[in-house]
């Protein structure tokens, strides 16, 4: 049988439907299962060795931020605390409304990350590459630090294309998290999210320690645990349950994740040497480290005159992968944030950001190449390029 990591993409988790001979996953509307739904099908396929991320096993849930919330929220509770960089988005006011407190470190050096941990410390949390500032985290040395303190790794690989471009559970992650709205659905018509096990297996990573242990540090008991709460069952939901027909699609879009992840990937290297580009980010060059961010030469209302020029992408702040998009962050999503904490964020003022991928949420401007044709996306930037001098 063909086990190939692409192979997985499309069939990990599913066997014909025996009552059907349905072909695709159908969609079961109910409440009871005496056999595996839609969702367990998808959760299946995500966790799926070795394809997708690697896990043992994974919980998909209504939401991205149901997903954070579920992975802190077991693991910290009222004045705990976890360490994370500040090259995130959204992180900052839901723990703190629960009690637990989130020490934001601006530096990728584990080091720093080290001297943050105290005897409160109950995790580290990542984003495998970063948002805003597209920063790759150094998960194996971050992995080594958090087991070394008898704590977990956390890494939210959602820009890591549902493990097509990265998997942190190689490189020592114990838990992961995707907003699955974005590459993993692809098409922009799902609101959800999935968290991924690595599991205890003790299996050697490729350049990290073994997975995390759970109950050696006896420091979570909701995983290793009765819970008093439901007939002292061990972890029992939070109640954010992604419905049959969002599994449904989320299973389509992983039919194709393979060929959208690798396709936004060869349109994000085009811009690169235009005249009117001050600089480029995006992983992908040798001419820079980090990230999907274009520089455009000009204040920042260069580049708000180029984001009102463009005509083929969408001005919005929502995730559609498969069209290119665009918004003015620090206008909207980030128009909060004073001009200190933007730049704490990763937000500067003369720039739009061309993600492999998906249109969300910050930098000055941000545009997200789809993949509708490159030939069309480049005539229609290089003619909103026209308005800067």
């Amino acid at each position: 049988m063909a086990t190939s990591r692409f192979y997985r993409y499309l069939h990990a988790g599913q066997d014909v439907d025996p009552a059907t001979n349905a072909r695709a996953q159908p969609i079961y509307a109910t409440t009871s299962f005496a056999f595996d739904t839609s969702k367990d099908v998808f959760e299946k396929r995500v966790a799926a060795r070795p394809a997708l991320e690697g896990g043992i096993a994974a919980v998909a849930a209504a939401s991205g931020q149901a997903t954070q919330f579920m992975a802190i929220s077991t693991i910290a509770g009222l004045r705990d605390n976890i360490v994370s960089t500040s090259y995130l988005y959204a992180i900052t006011v839901l723990p703190k409304k629960y009690g637990i407190k989130v020490k934001f470190v601006l530096s990728d050096d584990p080091k720093v990350f080290e001297a943050a941990i105290d005897d409160r410390m109950k995790a580290i949390y990542v984003k495998s590459i970063g948002n805003p500032k597209y920063n790759v985290s150094p998960i194996p040395d971050l992995a080594n630090i958090s087991h070394a303190h008898g704590i977990p790794l956390i890494v939210d690989n959602t820009f890591g294309m549902g493990g097509y471009l990265i998997r942190p559970i190689d490189y020592g992650a114990d838990i992961v998290v995707h907003s699955a709205t974005k590459w993993i659905g692809g098409h922009g018509t799902t609101i959800a999210g999935v968290i991924v096990d690595a599991g205890e297996d003790l299996r050697v990573k490729m350049t990290a320690s073994v997975n995390f242990d759970w109950a050696k540090s006896g420091n979570f008991p909701p995983f290793t645990g009765p819970s008093e709460g439901y007939h002292r069952l061990i972890l029992w939901d939070l109640g954010a349950t992604l419905n049959p027909f969002a599994s449904f699609l989320l299973l389509r879009g992983l039919e194709t994740l393979s060929l959208r992840a690798q396709r936004h990937c060869d349109h994000a290297l085009h811009l690169e040497q235009h005249p009117k580009i001050k600089w480029v980010l995006y992983t992908g060059l040798t001419s820079d480290a980090f990230g999907g961010v274009l520089g455009i030469k000009g204040d920042a209302d260069a580049g708000s005159s180029v984001v009102d020029a463009l005509k083929l992408a969408a001005n919005l702040a929502n995730g559609i992968p498969s069209h290119s998009l665009f918004i003015h962050a620090a206008s909207t999503t980030h128009q909060q944030f004073t001009a200190e904490e933007q730049l704490a964020s990763g937000v500067t003022s003369d720039l739009i950001r061309w993600l492999s991928d998906f249109s969300l949420m910050l930098l000055r401007c941000l545009l997200s190449a789809g993949i509708e044709n490159i030939k069309e996306i480049i005539a229609n930037f290089e003619a909103a390029l026209k308005v800067v001098p």
